[in-house]
C-alpha cells in the first residue's frame, strides 16, 4: 500500500482562498498518514424490503421522472420526491420584508432523491464511467427543471455515503435541495473567489497549479487534494475549462467526469477502507450577478469522515487536519487500480 512520511514537520495554518477560511495542519496529532483507515462504515439499518429497489416503487414518494423515460420495470435511474423533505414544495414562497433582526419565512423549496441504480447492492463506484455520467446528467436535468421556478435561487446536490456521513438509506442515492435563498457559505465562496479575481485578474480555480497536490487527471477534469484541505484525504475534482454552473456540463464531459469520479471512489475505498463520505457539487446560484462569471468556477468535493469534529472547530470554524495535503495526494496517487475495475 502507498506510503508517505512527513518527519518532524511543524504545524501550519493555511488559508483556503476559495472559502476564505483557515485550516490548521497538525501532524503531531495523528499516526502516519498512510495508516489512516476508516474503523468501520456501518450502513443504515433499513427495513427488509428497500423502497428504492426495483419492484417497490409504490412504497416511495411520487416520481418526478425516470431514465430511460419510457422504461417500466427496467429503469436505470429514478428521481423522486423525498418522503421526509427538509423543505416543502406545497408552501407559498414569501419574500422577507426586511433582513434586519430575527427573520423567518415559509420553508418553501424542493427536496428530491436520485436513486442511482435499481439494484440494492450496487454502489456508484460499481457503475461504469458512462453510467456514472448518466447519473450526473440526470442531476443536470433535474436542476434545469428547478431552474424554471423563479423563486429558486440555488440547488445543492449532495450524496451521503455511510450512516455516520448522514445516509439514512443504504441503497445508493443522491439528493438535491432547491432553496429560495443563497446559503451563506455559498455567498462567502463566491465573494472570496471574486476577491481573488479582483486582486489577480484570474479565476482562483483556473489558477491552481496542482503539482504535488495532483491525484489524477482526465481530458476535461483534474482531481487533487486542496492546498488547505478541511478534511484528511479530501478530494476536489475541477473542470479544466472555466464554467460557473454544473448544469452547463455536456454528455462527453459527464462521461469523462464519471470515469475520474469512479477512480477517486475506488482509490479512497482501497486506501481508507471504504470510509463514510459526503460528495458535494459546488456550483453558482441561478440568478447570479453577471460580473461574477469570470471568477466563479464549479467543482466537486469529496469529504471523507475519518475523524470527528470537536468544540474548537464548532467555535471557530477553523478545522484541524492531521494529514498534510501533499502527503494525502501522494498516498492516493500511488494507489493502483486495475483497469478491469474502471
Amino acid at each position: 500500500m502507498a506510503e508517505a512520511e512527513t518527519p518532524n514537520r511543524s504545524p501550519e495554518i493555511r488559508k483556503d482562498k476559495i472559502h476564505n477560511r483557515w485550516v490548521l495542519f497538525s501532524p503531531a496529532r495523528s499516526r502516519r498518514p498512510s495508516d489512516f483507515k476508516a474503523k468501520s462504515n456501518p450502513q443504515p439499518n433499513n427495513q427488509t424490503e428497500c423502497p428504492f429497489c426495483a419492484g417497490n416503487e409504490h412504497e416511495c414518494a411520487p416520481e418526478i421522472f425516470r431514465v430511460p423515460a419510457d422504461s417500466t420495470n427496467d429503469w436505470k435511474i429514478r428521481v423522486i420526491q423525498n418522503l421526509y423533505p427538509a423543505v416543502s414544495r406545497e408552501l407559498d414562497f414569501q419574500n422577507p420584508v426586511s433582513l434586519v433582526g430575527d427573520v423567518a419565512v415559509s420553508g418553501f423549496g424542493f427536496h428530491d432523491v436520485v436513486i442511482e441504480s435499481p439494484v440494492h447492492s450496487v454502489n456508484l463506484s460499481d457503475l461504469s464511467p458512462a453510467q456514472v455520467g448518466e447519473v450526473l446528467l440526470t442531476c443536470k436535468k433535474r436542476i434545469e427543471q428547478l431552474r424554471s421556478c423563479d423563486s429558486i435561487k440555488y440547488v445543492q446536490v449532495f450524496k451521503n455515503h455511510g450512516a455516520s456521513a448522514g445516509a439514512s438509506m443504504s441503497h445508493s442515492h443522491s439528493q438535491m435541495i432547491a432553496l429560495p435563498i443563497v446559503p451563506p457559505m455559498v455567498s462567502a465562496r463566491l465573494d472570496s473567489m471574486m476577491e481573488y479575481y479582483k486582486q489577480t485578474g484570474k479565476c482562483s480555480l483556473c489558477d491552481i497549479q496542482p503539482n504535488e497536490l495532483l491525484i489524477a487527471e482526465s481530458a476535461h477534469f483534474i482531481s487533487l487534494v486542496p492546498f488547505a484541505a478541511t478534511f484528511a484525504f479530501e478530494i476536489w475534482i475541477i473542470p479544466r475549462d472555466h464554467s460557473s454552473h454544473f448544469h452547463e456540463i455536456d454528455s462527453e464531459k459527464a462521461v469523462d467526469l464519471g470515469g475520474l469520479l469512479k477512480l477517486m471512489f475506488l482509490k479512497m475505498s482501497l486506501q481508507l477502507n471504504n470510509p463514510p463520505f459526503n460528495l458535494l457539487i459546488h456550483t453558482s446560484p441561478f440568478q447570479d450577478d453577471p460580473s461574477y462569471a469570470p471568477s466563479t468556477h464549479w467543482f466537486l468535493q469529496i469529504a471523507p469522515h475519518l475523524s470527528g469534529v470537536g468544540g474548537f472547530e464548532i467555535a471557530t470554524g477553523c478545522y484541524i487536519n492531521p494529514v498534510f495535503p501533499e502527503d494525502a495526494a501522494k498516498i492516493l496517487r500511488d494507489v493502483r487500480i486495475s483497469n478491469n475495475n474502471i
